[in-house]
């Protein structure tokens, strides 16, 4: 009886691992509380989509979580800053525009601005297996730092 108890979870433990839960952040003023996080949840192993959350925070003033919907766990985020301070989040075709003032304003875009996209400050994206936000090189190489 003790036995089975101990094995049953030995074999779902593998089912589990499929599983996607992660997080990379973006710091926008190089401090963690202004920042700018990506989460993957992916709650079941058989299922290759994974829910997109974007956490937009500016602490202590506020933080707000917002649904990016769904894509995969290989699906490229990434960051565009504007003029005005708001960010451009792009999931492949998706856009949606936020801002850190009060957290609170999101919304999806139609289509890309009239006005640009604006600064791309980097992508969030897999690295060797691991969620990372990759900055964007002042001269607009790519993988400066990560």
């Amino acid at each position: 009886m003790r036995l089975r108890h101990l094995i049953l979870p030995l074999f779902a433990a593998p089912l589990l691992t499929a599983c996607v839960n992660d997080a990379a952040t973006y710091e926008i003023d190089n401090t963690r509380e202004h920042v700018l996080s990506l989460i993957r949840e992916q709650p079941y192993f058989w299922d290759n989509k994974v829910e997109l959350f974007l956490v937009v925070s500016r602490m202590p003033a506020c933080m707000r979580r917002h649904s990016l919907g769904t894509g995969t766990a290989k699906s490229r985020v990434e960051v565009y800053q504007v003029p005005s301070g708001a960010f451009i989040i792009k999931v492949g075709k998706r856009m949606f525009a936020t801002e850190t003032q009060t957290c609170e304003s999101f919304a999806k875009m139609d289509s890309e601005p009239l006005e640009g996209m604006g600064q791309l400050m980097g992508v969030f994206r897999l690295k060797d297996g691991e969620l990372v936000f990759a900055k964007e090189a002042a001269g607009g190489a790519g993988d400066a730092e990560e």
